[in-house]
């Protein structure tokens, strides 16, 4: 059977099961070749909380990109602290980025949408790809509700673009449901969530929001929310 329809046979099956339940099935079965992208964000604490209790020695994975905030590193601590494991550490080719910097400027992603995604891409995409490169299966905290480029995922997906399963254990979930669960498991995140962030990325690009706003409304805030990707979930 192709990945492809092996994808869409996986969503039908699974699509009404608990992000538990969801784990719990690709965990075991794919070993050392999944793994959670996590962007250190509230969703994908959450899943780090669930990975541990079901498969302690599970792969967890994030990217620095060399522009976070202080906070994100402190929490990168603070959760191989609490579950007793050691999150994967990928940082971008230095090449791509001195090339990026020396032809465009420090900050030239405030300039253009290109120059922008240029730098999510030497500073994100790179090192994405070369974890991805190791994986049949990756885990993304991605939910439906989080932004208009991703209303339409599935629990189970296959992403062409990189030639993977990917699987969203919380794409039906609800901001509160992830609030609810981070309080009832005393689950750490970042602690920029409490200061206005509810999306948190790279330091330049992230600003608090206002009450009302949209929750991504920090996360590239001088462009237009269809862009607001960075290129890590195509579709």
């Amino acid at each position: 059977m192709a990945n492809e329809e092996l994808a869409k046979q996986l969503n039908e099956s699974l699509k009404d099961s608990t992000p538990e339940e969801i784990l719990a099935y690709f965990l075991p079965k794919y070993n050392d070749r999944i793994a959670l992208a996590s962007s250190l964000g509230l969703e994908d604490q959450v899943l780090t909380a669930m990975i541990a209790k079901i498969k302690k020695d599970a792969r967890v994975f994030t990217i620095d990109t060399g522009r976070l905030f202080p906070e994100c590193y402190q929490l990168i601590d603070r959760t191989n602290d609490k579950y007793d494991i050691k999150i994967e550490v990928y940082s971008p080719e230095h090449t791509g980025v001195e090339k990026y910097v020396r032809e465009n400027g420090v900050n030239a992603f405030y300039q253009s949408i290109e120059k922008r995604k240029a730098c999510c891409h030497c500073r994100k995409i790179e090192p994405l790809l070369r974890a991805l490169s190791t994986l049949d299966v990756w885990i993304c905290g991605l939910r439906a509700s989080q932004a208009v480029t991703r209303t339409n995922i599935s629990v189970v997906e296959w992403d062409a673009n990189n030639g993977l399963i990917k699987v969203n254990p919380l794409a039906k979930w609800s901001e509160e449901d992830v609030w609810k669960y981070i309080k009832e498991n005393r689950v750490p995140y970042n602690k920029l969530h409490d200061q206005g962030f509810p999306s948190i990325g790279c330091q330049p690009c992230t600003r608090a929001i206002d009450p009302g706003e949209d929750i991504r409304a920090g996360r590239w805030w001088w462009e237009d929310p269809e862009h607001k990707e960075c290129g890590l979930h195509k579709r």
